[in-house]
């Protein structure tokens, strides 16, 4: 298997693994779109008379790394990604600006 396969292996079991958990009220969708190697978790359903519609995660891979996007998990996705076999320095945190990546044990780019 090769190194964008297997991202994308860990990918889908991270996200289906946070899809699984129980939400009270909510229910949780995956849309995974192997095309352009983009997955999302996303919480949809009532708080009430509030309506609940937003992404928990947004994980793309751009040129052959994971960038974390977007990551409202309490674990972190990162840390989940690594359980899974893939290196820190695979793995991008999106979701920092530029100058802080370099301070985090992950890749910058």
């Amino acid at each position: 298997m090769g190194k964008v396969e297997k991202h994308r292996q860990a990918i889908r079991e991270v996200l289906n693994e946070y899809a699984n958990l129980p939400r009270s009220g909510l229910q949780s969708e995956t849309i995974f779109d192997e095309k352009v190697s983009r997955y999302l978790l996303m919480a949809l359903g009532w708080e009430g008379i509030e309506r609940v519609h937003y992404c928990v995660a947004h994980i793309e891979i751009i040129d052959g790394k994971i960038w974390i996007q977007r990551d409202s998990t309490e674990e972190g996705l990162a840390y989940e990604l690594e359980r899974k076999g893939i290196p820190k320095h695979h793995i991008v945190l999106g979701f920092h600006e530029p100058e802080v990546r370099k301070f985090t044990d992950y890749a910058v780019a």
